[in-house]
């Protein structure tokens, strides 16, 4: 894939340079990936069961001879997290010898080829963790230190669309409240949405006795590293709004319109090689005149769909809760 090569210079005597390509030949996609400071840029697109394909270029300087032992090519996939950052555990590694230990006097050209590899994982940068496959090529040398470069690619995986069950679906259904003081029901269509979905539901106020001024919802992100104690979570708010301004009245119902395709989501992942998992939540926030916050949360899944129909309703289910309450703290949620 033209664009997507990296170089490296071996002290001053040579240079490497690696294209990705695909096995059937057709164009390779690219991944627009964020890094930091919002900074993008393209790396190569595969998917699970994908052949890594590709050409790699070994020249020396003019006139300079280089001598190594070796030269290969690694297939990693790495889950790296930011409480041992620099230790990488690889749960994916592949390698193919290009060259024996010899001389480089000039340009040489290696092909080489992973097939069917079995990248189950979503390629993920998150706040705490990262995920990430890449190719590694190292020219070993007798002496020094050999010389090893790094080309990342992205994996992207999809899920088919469910099909919809028979027959009309009822809402789900959330009742929140504080006993005597509000009473509140959250309807909503399903939980289980794709990347490019639109959560439609209502609000329901059955009991206000509390002077409230404006309500909003919320799409948060729970991201967990570690299990039991060592679990350490990380919440992020990725998307706010608001769907009420002024105080309800008994029996008023407020229409939710919530478009997800504008939001930088990913899918949501459990227990990754026990490493790490992704958790979705929607927020309902209500903020009465002394601006106490009351709020509930309720998990849902997402799932990147590889064909998006214009509706995939799922079973319907419903759970009953109470409202918590905590002065100008908002929940950080439960498992």
């Amino acid at each position: 894939m033209k664009g997507l090569f990296g170089g490296l210079a071996l002290g001053t005597y040579a240079t490497v340079q690696l294209d990705f390509k695909r096995a059937d030949r057709k164009p390779l996609k690219a991944a627009t990936v964020k890094g930091k400071s919002n900074e993008t840029e393209q790396l190569p697109l595969y998917t699970n069961k994908d052949s890594v394909v590709g050409e790699i270029r070994v020249a020396n300087t003019p006139g300079k001879k280089v001598e190594h032992q070796g030269i290969k090519v690694q297939l990693l996939g790495q889950i790296e997290l930011k409480t041992d950052r620099g230790n990488p555990h690889d749960f994916l590694a592949l390698v193919r010898d290009l060259a024996p230990p010899g001389d480089l006097t000039s340009l040489q050209t290696f092909t080489f080829e992973f097939n069917d590899v079995e990248m189950q994982y979503d390629s993920y940068k998150g706040l705490q963790v990262r995920l990430r496959y890449l190719l590694r090529v190292t020219v070993s040398r007798s002496y020094g230190t050999s010389v090893v470069k790094e080309f990342p690619f992205w994996i992207r995986n999809t899920e088919d669309v469910p099909p919809p069950p028979p027959g009309p679906q009822p809402p789900i259904k959330m009742e929140v409240g504080i006993e005597e003081c509000l009473h509140i029901e959250f309807e909503y269509d399903k939980n289980k949405y794709h990347m490019r979905d639109t959560v439609v539901g209502k609000i329901y106020f059955l009991l206000v006795r509390i002077k409230l001024k404006h309500m909003e919802i919320e799409i948060r992100k729970r991201e967990t590293i570690g299990s039991g104690s060592h679990a350490r979570n990380e919440n992020e708010t990725l998307a706010k709004y608001e769907i009420m301004d002024g105080a309800p009245v008994r029996g008023e119902s407020i229409p939710i319109r919530l478009f997800l395709s504008p939001y930088d989501l990913a899918p949501t992942y459990k227990n990754v090689h026990n490493k790490f998992s992704v958790k979705y939540y929607l927020n309902l926030v209500l903020v009465d005149e002394e601006d106490r916050r009351y709020f509930k949360q309720q998990e849902i899944l997402l799932y990147r769909a590889s064909d998006v129909p214009k509706s995939t309703p799922v079973s319907p289910q419903t759970s009953t809760a109470a409202l918590d309450h905590q002065p100008d703290v908002q929940d950080t949620g439960s498992d």
